[in-house]
């Protein structure tokens, strides 16, 4: 039977906000594995998991003060480990969209454009963070990180067929995703553009995925 473990006690974690060493080193051991939990959960691979289970207990054991309602605890620190691999997709999707160097564009975009740049890989990255974790797994395996398909099949331990399908569900998911969440994209991009009348506001680009994210669209 798997041991049961029990976030810290407000007790604990106030005697850790006054400064006291030992009960911070208790409550940062006792957060660890609803951390980790987090983590597994929440982010692409189990390396990332592990990266933002760190990260999250650096910032316990150093910003325990900051947290205003002791019985707050287990919301921070799941925000925390989200954030965390929210930004981890977003490097990866960032990543994964720069385009080889164009020697014939060579106009740096204007600041409208970096604005929307942004906006859209923010959007895509939460859409892909927001999938179930089977899902998201293998959409930044292949789709992000341009894996081959046996390669993420075995990673996973999935047969091809299993793995074909797992990424077109979470293909169709994200698209779906992001879909839902255009609407308000589009009113944040008639925002951004409304100072640039020589502009046409349907102009902002379209990026529906029906595609992956990274480019290749065979499983």
């Amino acid at each position: 039977m798997n041991p049961r473990f029990s976030w810290p006690d407000e007790r604990l974690i106030k005697a850790a906000q006054d400064g006291d060493v030992t009960s911070l080193t208790t409550v940062v051991m006792e957060s660890q594995p609803h951390v980790r939990k987090f983590a597994i959960s929440l982010c692409a691979s189990p390396q990332d998991a592990e990266d933002a289970a760190q990260e999250a207990l650096i910032i316990l054991y150093r910003k325990i003060g900051t947290l205003r309602a002791t019985g707050a605890l287990a919301s921070w620190m799941f925000r925390i480990v989200r954030n965390e691999c929210l930004r981890q997709v977003r490097l990866l999707v960032s990543r994964s969209d720069e385009a080889p160097a164009d020697p014939e564009a060579s106009a740096e975009p204007s600041a409208e454009e970096a604005v929307l740049h942004r906006l859209e890989l923010e959007r895509i990255a939460a859409a892909v963070s927001a999938l179930p974790r089977e899902q998201r797994q293998v959409l930044i395996m292949r789709d992000v990180q341009g894996l081959p398909g046996r390669t993420v099949a075995h990673s996973l331990g999935l047969s091809n067929a299993a793995m074909k399908s797992r990424l077109h569900r979470a293909r169709a998911a994200l698209r779906q995703s992001l879909a839902a969440t255009e609407h308000a994209t589009d009113h944040m991009t008639d925002r951004v553009t409304h100072h640039a009348p020589d502009r046409a506001a349907d102009q902002a680009p379209d990026q529906a995925i029906d595609r992956p994210v990274g480019g290749d669209p065979r499983p």
